[in-house]
């Protein structure tokens, strides 16, 4: 321990300095504005580029009384190669819509304040880090409040708004120079512990919460509250501002961490609320006991209670979310959906405190609940073919959302009391209306152990089931992500169908949505129950007289990415053609080389020395590299070197395989993208050769091209 303090010590003297004068903002002058695409859409044409001209909503925040909207569109840039956000006010039904920002750079994280008079927000500096700016609410009179040399990522101004809450990364680990300053240019790392690497960074820098005090125009005194703590708050990668929430009186606010390092931090998902009083800097656990994630904190309005997504387990991260309340006076603790089979992605409480509207994955869709916090009754407030993705409740009991499907992105919807919805922006309405969207089916397969499967097959544009389409099995990633209606810029399923191939894309085992035992079956089962769910799927689909069986492709993700590895050596002859990506091979490898050593260890069920594990060697000896003699399809396979989740060594293993076997095979590597593809040009490129490989080997025409 006397190293880690000495660590935190080090990392203490990293505290916020306000500065004086910000740095000049980008200016139109020096950078074009990315504007909406001009894009022409043929014959109604579905295409890899009307995807990347499509606008992404999001962020939707009620001012104050409740009057205005105030929300982000982004659009990309090819010829850029990259993407910027912009900021939006409208009135709730969507009226009067305005763009109140006109930068090169992104507004991020945006928020009221002043009564709704005002907004602030995040935009970067010539460094590319973020700064805490502000504005009046029409955009006017635009400035910067707050910068310090390490950036702001995220923020809350304090309900009172004589505090504010901004994140900052601070120095964690050491340098060669900290070690040998005799070694100025040494680029070495000097590791002791796990957790050096995350998702797709060395771990040099971790956050942490500071507190200022505000007045509307400035901050000041702004102190890290964790000082002398070496641990993450929000936790990386994923972790942003909705980790931290203010007390209404303004007088303390909640965070979240996961107070370990190294090893047990690589070990443990323990999360906890932590409670810091402004008075008299104390912090204090709020759930200490509770053994598994618990994260996004939510006061209600009368600040009586405290909300919060909990779950159970230590080390398993995909398991049930339950909504946790907390009476703030009594300490009590209650589960509101112990009697409710089903995880919660998002909560925010009522205007009036007695309820919380929640989303969750409900068979297949994402609808938006409500929960009375003292009957635990559950009602359906929006559903439909489609996911909600966002809660911003109004004084009158309406809330705002988002919504999006598999042939639609997101746009902004108000819900009205009595459950009616209104889509209230059209970003993407008038493109959409171009472009010949395929038809979506729900169906439901018989499974090998007696249970019906829930599996969305989407039919191509002008679909004519007098004619033989080639089809693609869509394998999804996590294991835990659900298949519900989401919409995706890259792994787009309705582009898939645009392309000409029927999709089936199966809710198979471990998915959400569909009960606790449903989503929890797959652990320790990699290969198992959930792989020949995939089989049923595609051999019920198949039969129907519109599906050429002879051209079937799998394709799929990191966990989609095993399970196409798996599948290449256990199809029968089932698939054509396959395309992974950033999946694991060799699971033995991916052990020791993962960086999140629960997942591994749950997921798993241990590491692959442990022969006394029947679970552990049961996963490993199902490792997709076991099954290589068996390979006899032709496979791409793609990865990104900035992959610290499932390294790109998995994919070039996979690739080697292929080729030593005398397999048909092709690999795309991105030096510069992590686990997703998310620069533009990449992800067209990768678009590209995605269908080029499916052309190939599921459309006989275009082999005969190839071959001629």
């Amino acid at each position: 321990m006397q190293n880690l303090k000495s660590l935190s010590k080090i990392m203490a003297a990293a505290l916020l300095v306000g500065a004086t004068s910000c740095q000049s903002e980008k200016t139109a002058d020096s950078q074009s504005i990315i504007e909406r695409p001009d894009i022409n859409v043929s014959d109604g044409c579905y295409t890899d580029t009307v995807l990347e001209a499509l606008g992404r909503v999001s962020s939707p925040i009620a001012s104050p009384d409740g009057k205005k909207i105030l929300y982000s569109v982004a659009w990309e840039s090819v010829e850029q190669n990259k993407s910027n956000t912009e900021l939006w006010v409208m009135n709730p039904d969507g009226s009067d819509a305005r763009r109140i920002t006109h930068t090169p750079a992104s507004e991020q994280n945006a928020h009221w304040f002043d009564n709704g008079n005002k907004i602030a927000f995040i935009y970067p500096d010539e460094d590319g880090k973020g700064q805490l700016w502000a504005m009046n609410a029409d955009g006017s009179n635009r400035k910067c409040i707050y910068q310090n040399e390490n950036g702001i990522s995220g923020f809350r101004i304090s309900p009172d708004e004589k505090h504010i809450v901004m994140i900052s990364n601070i120095k964690y680990s050491r340098t060669a120079q900290d070690v040998y300053p005799d070694l100025p240019k040494a680029t070495g790392r000097i590791i002791d512990d796990l957790m050096y690497k995350h998702w797709d960074e060395w771990v040099t820098e971790i956050p942490h919460p500071f507190v200022g005090e505000f007045n509307g125009e400035s901050v000041t005194s702004a102190e890290d509250i964790m000082a002398d703590e070496p641990y993450e708050a929000p936790m990386k990668p994923f972790g942003g501002i909705e980790s931290i929430a203010w007390a209404p009186d303004g007088k303390s606010l909640v965070y979240i961490s996961r107070k370990k390092t190294g090893m047990d931090y690589a070990l443990s998902t323990n999360s906890d609320l932590y409670l810091y009083t402004l008075a008299d800097k104390a912090t204090r656990n709020l759930t200490e006991g509770m053994m598994g994630y618990d994260t996004n904190p939510v006061f209600s309005p009368d600040g009586s209670h405290l909300a919060w997504l909990s779950m159970e387990h230590d080390g398993y991260e995909s398991d049930k979310n339950r909504i946790f309340v907390m009476n703030l006076a009594s300490g009590q603790k209650t589960d509101l959906t112990a009697n409710w089979d089903y995880t919660v992605n998002d909560i925010a409480w009522h205007p009036d405190s007695k309820g919380l509207f929640f989303i969750a994955h409900h068979h297949g869709v994402t609808p938006v609940f409500s929960i009375n916090a003292e009957t635990q009754q559950i009602d359906t407030i929006a559903t439909g073919l489609c996911d909600y993705a966002a809660l911003a409740p109004l004084p009158d009991g309406s809330l705002v959302s988002m919504r999006h499907s598999m042939t639609a992105p997101n746009e902004l919807c108000l819900v009205a009391a009595d459950g009616t919805v209104t889509q209230t922006t059209n970003v993407n309405t008038e493109l959409l209306a171009k472009i010949k969207m395929p038809t979506v089916e729900k169906v439901m397969v018989p499974t090998t152990d007696g249970k019906q499967m829930l599996t969305w097959v989407l039919l191509p544009p002008d679909f004519d089931q007098t004619k033989k389409y080639p089809a693609i099995l869509y394998c999804q990633g996590g294991p835990q992500q659900a298949v519900s209606q989401f919409w995706s810029f890259r792994w787009n399923l309705a582009l898939m169908a645009a392309k000409g191939y029927i999709v089936i894309a199966p809710n198979r085992r471990g998915l959400p949505g569909f009960g606790t035992e449903w989503n929890a079956q797959i652990s320790g089962d990699y290969g198992g129950q959930n792989m020949r769910d995939y089989l049923s799927a595609v051999d019920f689909v198949k039969q129907r007289p519109y599906v050429d069986a002879a051209h079937v492709g799998a394709v799929g993700a990191s966990y989609g990415g095993f399970s196409v590895y798996w599948l290449a050596g256990n199809h029968d002859n089932r698939f054509a053609c396959l395309i992974a990506h950033a999946g694991i091979f060799n699971t033995e490898s991916q052990y020791l080389e993962t960086e999140e050593m629960w997942f591994a260890n749950w997921d798993l069920g241990g590491p692959f020395w442990d022969k006394s594990n029947p679970v552990a060697q049961r996963s490993f000896a199902n490792s997709p590299h076991k099954f290589v003699d068996r390979w006899n399809t032709p496979i791409l396979i793609t990865h990104g070197e900035y992959d610290f989740r499932i390294l790109a060594s998995q994919g070039m293993m996979a690739f080697n395989a292929a080729r030593l076997r005398g397999v048909p095979a092709e690999m795309l590597v991105f030096p510069d993208e992590n686990h997703w593809i998310l620069k533009p040009q990449n992800a067209i490129l990768w678009q590209r050769v995605f269908f080029r490989w499916l052309d190939r080997w599921l459309k006989p025409e275009a082999q005969q091209q190839v071959n001629s």
